[in-house]
């Protein structure tokens, strides 16, 4: 077990980690996986306007995956969220609205949100039975489905990039590093707004399970662990490390995701790998091969048994760089083995930062 570090094991393998390959994965990059809350379906959007749905079968060491359902939008899809019970889905992108899927009825989606740009960000917010939706309009819009106006419209103060709820609990990535919490008791008034800890752009945003303090993870290969109390005590447990890094090289960290069970977390990043760490011990639990293309999205199954990870063209290098002729997007999953998630006791040494 290593303290944090950003050493990974390079691999042009598409699949170095000999993870379970959804079949027919989405004609273009994968822009967000998510797991429903209630059962082992999993939806993944895509910059080919559609939305997919797999059901996984999952007993031991076993996994196998169907093709449930699909959808589409009229421009690439950028986010999705579940309902709480499972039941639907929520996706929105690029066509500036937000649709709500009854997916297990099977009915058909209809429009529930609108902006004036494109809504890259979503999350259903269960406590508030509300939608909340982040736009690179610079607002966050909060919807009852029933409804046809959103019943409150939150002024950003730059483009929102990226966006993680635990109620009471909601955090907000923009443009221009600024982060910004919202006590969802009283979400028309900001809780408090910080400048990252990190020099560059925001990547995304993870609220810890006990809803303390989030992580913020970079498009320069660092993630920042931030406590929301004041108390020195708890500031002081502040820090940043690299990762998704190799030599001169740094790359984005595209995806953060806390364990459900164990409260460790992953990061998944441009270099094309993913890590398990423990952020109480600072250690890096486990390091995984290097995919040949980037990890744009990941998500973990609702007991942790399952990581969903994509493995695609992320745009970072621009569209000149993008071949879609050649390139190929491929969803895997991986069994994290207990002693890749399990946080320890630290052992001695120091961490890097």
């Amino acid at each position: 077990m290593s303290t944090f570090s950003s050493l990974t094991n390079i691999s042009q393998n598409p699949n170095p980690n000999k993870s379970y390959e959804v079949p027919q994965p989405p004609g273009d990059s994968v822009s967000s996986l998510n797991f429903s809350p209630k059962a082992n379906h999993l939806v993944a959007t895509s910059w080919d306007n559609q939305v997919r749905c797999w059901e996984i079968m999952h007993s031991g060491t076993n996994v196998s995956s169907t093709p449930k359902a699909v959808i589409s939008h009229e421009q690439p899809v950028l986010c999705s969220a579940w309902k709480d019970d499972g039941t639907t889905v929520f996706s929105g992108g690029c066509d500036k609205q937000a649709k709500m899927w009854p997916l297990l009825s099977g009915g058909q989606p209809i429009t529930v949100a609108m902006h004036d740009a494109p809504i890259n960000q979503m999350a259903w917010i269960p406590e508030m039975s509300l939608l909340v939706t982040g736009s690179w309009d610079k607002t966050l819009r909060y919807w009852d489905t029933r409804q046809p106006n959103p019943v409150h419209t939150q002024q950003l103060p730059e483009r929102c990039y990226a966006l993680t709820v635990r109620h009471p609990l909601m955090v907000v990535g923009t443009a221009d590093r600024n982060l910004i919490v919202f006590n969802l008791q009283n979400p028309q008034t900001e809780f408090k707004r910080i400048m990252s800890p990190l020099k560059y752009q925001t990547r995304c945003v993870a609220a810890f399970p006990d809803k303390q303090g989030f992580l913020v993870g970079s498009i320069e290969g660092r993630v920042g662990v931030h406590h929301l109390d004041d108390a020195p005590a708890q500031q002081n447990k502040n820090f940043t490390f690299k990762c998704h890094r190799e030599g001169s090289e740094i790359y984005s960290v595209n995806s953060l995701n806390f364990h459900p069970v164990h409260g460790t977390f992953a990061t998944a990043g441009s270099d094309g790998a993913f890590n398990f760490w423990d952020k109480d011990s600072k250690q890096r639990l486990k390091a995984m091969s290097r995919c040949s293309q980037p990890i744009p999205c990941s998500s973990f199954n609702t007991d942790g048994s399952i990581y969903a990870y994509s493995s695609c063209y992320d745009w970072s290098k621009g569209a000149e760089n993008h071949n879609p002729t050649t390139a190929k997007s491929y969803i895997f999953l991986h069994l994290p083995q207990e002693s890749e998630v399990k946080g320890k006791p630290r052992v001695g040494g120091t961490s890097r930062r």
